[in-house]
């Protein structure tokens, strides 16, 4: 391939271009974190101001945060970049996966590698261009030998060569272990919807129990049963659309993180063995493989050089939703877009489901403690009927009603036995029955209705242990704490993760398109070494 011979002074101008536009192209701030800068006047609500979940009692109700402001402007102060589709104004707008403004301001932050790949791509093919030419209308023979050309090229070409590869190292290690930390972050995400789900799940199979429970043939009101059909169907649809949203992103996600796995191990190996084999050749003087390595090369700078740019664009964005976590977690509202990620359960329907778990607790409690008191604690004359079987011996205690007929807490009064041990101190209280059903030791219950009684208070329990959970649906804690695990957890390792790949990536782009440089300067200046020696020695 003749017409690939090297013009000195053309090579020398493409190397010296690529050092000072890869220099002005390089990002100035002091961490690969931080955007375009605003004005100083720009005012914004504080980043990362906080240390923990605040404390169940200072939990603030979602209503109430959101009755002055339902909207809350996420890492406004980060995500205040240049929005090209706005022509190029500030976008204020704040962090939001789904707002194309926002998405075009992160994208134009990596603007500056895509020049650099349009540049290299033009410029380095308008060399090669110019090199074939010159050799084809100008051919001369080699001639000029310079030592200290000829070392200094290989001396280079070795350092940009190990450059590229540990470039490589670094791109494929960090690839590894930003891909753990996000899978284990969409895996966490989901789980923690999953879980509220399934307990929103179990209140509802609670509530339904209860419609159908019913002690010595007493049932709930009829009102009250139809307030648990009601408050059910909300509580299945919340579950379902938390569960099957949460899912659905997070499998998005995971698809596109996936992808770009898979095109960064693949341009990791394509760049350390055409690394490898550039170098293996040029020292070899196999001329022809270098030049078409060269034009390999070529192209797959370009486009690492664009995956610079996109990889920066994600990295941006990571670092974006930390902030953004951090912000919401300080200021809970109603909707932002985190919804997209993890979206809070319905306030009403949370609210209205805590209320029905207490009313049916209530009710509940009610309905057994008036059986005990008109049933099994008195002593009927057979004469009764079925109120009648045999009643004898001490007098059953009261089950302890947790909540006051307006549903506020309530304290339990001297002789009443809470919902947690209750089942066990009635066991005493039971007889044994004969075949017709009448007791024939003494006892206040029939194993019938102990089991009838065990399962309201079974129910009822169920009901008043998931109350916590129930608030915390109300005022969003879950996802507030959901959001804080992720910020203090998994951020750290995504945005160290994401920037050892930026770091990786633009390594690998610079050695390798040095490394092409040298390519064509070391072979030109060995094939001129070769031909000096000849000629001396001819």
């Amino acid at each position: 391939m003749p017409c690939f011979t090297p013009h000195p002074s053309l090579l020398l101008s493409l190397l010296l271009f690529s050092l000072s536009f890869f220099s002005l192209s390089t990002p100035a701030q002091p961490s690969p974190f931080h955007s375009l800068r605003i004005p100083d006047d720009f005012e914004v609500v504080g980043e990362r101001g906080y240390d923990k979940v605040l404390p169940w009692k200072t939990r603030r109700s979602m209503a109430e945060d959101a009755t002055p402001n339902t909207s809350l402007i996420l890492a406004q102060k980060r995500t205040t970049r240049k929005d090209p589709l706005d022509n190029f104004n500030r976008y204020t707008g704040g962090w939001n996966i789904s707002n194309r403004h926002y998405i075009a301001s992160v994208v134009f932050t990596a603007v500056p590698f895509f020049v650099v790949a349009a540049v290299w791509f033009v410029l380095f093919g308008l060399s090669l261009s110019l090199i074939c030419l010159c050799y084809c209308c100008c051919p001369r023979e080699p001639y000029g030998y310079s030592r200290l050309a000829y070392a200094l090229s290989l001396i280079l070409l070795v350092l940009f060569t190990l450059a590229a590869i540990v470039g490589c190292i670094l791109l494929y290690t960090a690839q590894g272990k930003f891909h753990g930390s996000t899978t284990n972050t969409l895996e966490y995400v989901v789980s923690q919807a999953d879980f509220t789900a399934e307990n929103l799940r179990n209140v509802s199979d609670y509530l339904d129990a209860a419609k159908k429970i019913g002690v010595d043939a007493v049932f709930l009101p009829s009102d009250v049963q139809s307030n648990i059909d009601e408050v059910q169907t909300k509580i299945n649809s919340s579950a379902v659309e938390l569960s099957s949203k949460t899912k659905d992103n997070s499998e998005k996600i995971k698809e596109g993180l996936d992808g770009m796995r898979l095109a960064l191990v693949i341009l990791a190996a394509v760049m350390l063995f055409l690394a490898f084999l550039g170098f293996l050749f040029s020292i070899f003087g196999l001329q022809g493989l270098v030049y078409f390595l060269v034009l390999v090369g070529w192209f797959l700078v370009a486009g690492t050089f664009i995956l610079c740019g996109v990889f920066l664009f994600l990295h941006n964005v990571v670092a974006d939703t930390c902030v953004a976590m951090d912000q919401w977690v300080q200021n809970p509202t109603a909707h932002t877009a985190l919804d997209e990620i993890l979206p809070c359960v319905d306030n009403a329907t949370a609210q209205e489901t805590l209320l029905r778990t207490k009313d049916v607790t209530y009710q509940l409690v009610n309905l057994v403690d008036k059986i005990i008191s008109n049933v099994t604690n008195r002593n009927f004359p057979a004469a009764a009927g079925p109120l009648y079987y045999n009643q004898s011996g001490p007098l059953m205690p009261l089950l302890c009603n947790p909540f006051h007929p307006g549903f506020t807490s309530r304290s339990c009064a001297p002789g009443e036995v809470p919902l947690d041990n209750a089942t066990e101190v009635w066991k005493k209280y039971t007889c044994e029955v004969s075949s017709s059903g009448i007791c024939k030791t003494p006892g206040r219950m029939t194993p019938t209705i102990y089991g009838q009684m065990e399962a309201a208070v079974n129910i009822s329990y169920g009901l008043y242990h998931y109350g916590p959970f129930l608030v915390d649906l109300q005022d969003c804690t879950f996802v507030r704490k959901t959001f804080t695990d992720i910020s203090n957890n998994y951020c750290p390792g995504l945005q160290r993760n994401s920037q050892l790949i930026y770091v990786g990536l633009v390594l690998v782009s610079a050695g390798v398109m040095l490394s092409l440089i040298f390519w064509v300067i070391y072979a030109r200046e060995r094939r001129h070494r070769v031909y000096t020696k000849q000629f001396i020695a001819g």
